[in-house]
């Protein structure tokens, strides 16, 4: 494999494939083993979490600005830009 291909791999600028991946790992003295992973979230208690969260914000109050406390874009640029 050319060393700049390795490169481009190494700066993330593309990933190997399942092909590629083993050779380099060959090339380090490794082996590729697949097994099943578990995840590292328990998407049970992460599902609760969010619906207590989303329940939170509900809650929160909201009340919009009727108007806004800058000055709009079009007005602006009519006086010559800004702060430079």
């Amino acid at each position: 494999m050319p060393r700049s291909v390795v490169n481009v791999y190494l700066r993330g600028h593309r990933e190997p494939g399942a092909g590629a991946l083993a050779r380099l790992a060959a090339a380090a003295g490794l082996q590729l083993e697949l097994g099943e992973r578990k995840s590292p979230v328990d998407p049970y208690r992460a599902g609760r979490i969010l619906v207590e969260v989303l329940e939170l914000a509900e809650a929160l109050p909201f009340r919009p600005k009727p108007e806004l406390s800058y000055p709009r874009l079009p007005d602006r640029v009519k006086k010559g830009g800004g702060n430079r």
